[in-house]
């Protein structure tokens, strides 16, 4: 008799400990409104790189503009170059697909990039752009923020 008491218990125990671990769908609503970068593709075009990024602004309103500030680093880990991209404007909600060229850099040279900041971020809360960022990568460069 004590052993199914015993077994019940943990039983009772391990049922009561599932609802405090949230599922996939509460991790989402309990992560604070930001911003998601991702690069999606890298292609050769000539002697340049075109990187293409899918951003989405996850705030409740629009963003106006935002422009951030973007290191590239060289196979060699070294800055390859810094230079600001412009993503234009973001509606809440909606993914946009954003395309930048680099000249005289082979997406293969660029093993890695950081988010650096955001120079602008017109529209958004304080730190709207940059706080909550959440980053990822689809290629073989590692996107960092």
């Amino acid at each position: 008799m004590l052993a199914r008491t015993t077994k019940l218990s943990l039983i009772a125990a391990i049922a009561g400990a599932m609802h405090l671990v949230p599922g996939p769908a509460m991790a989402e609503e309990a992560r604070a409104p930001g911003i998601s970068i991702e690069l999606s593709a890298g292609e050769d075009v000539g002697s340049a790189c075109r990187l293409s990024f899918l951003i989405t602004n996850g705030h409740p309103a629009g963003i106006a503009q935002a422009v951030y500030e973007v290191v590239l680093f060289g196979p060699n880990g070294g800055v390859a170059q810094m230079t600001l991209l412009d993503f234009r404007d973001l509606p809440a909600g909606r993914p946009r697909v954003r395309q930048f060229q680099f000249d005289k850099l082979a997406c293969a040279d660029i093993p890695r990039i950081l988010i650096n900041g955001a120079e602008t971020c017109a529209g958004a809360p304080d730190g709207g752009c940059i706080d909550n960022l959440l980053v990822s990568t689809r290629t073989g460069t590692e996107l960092i923020g």
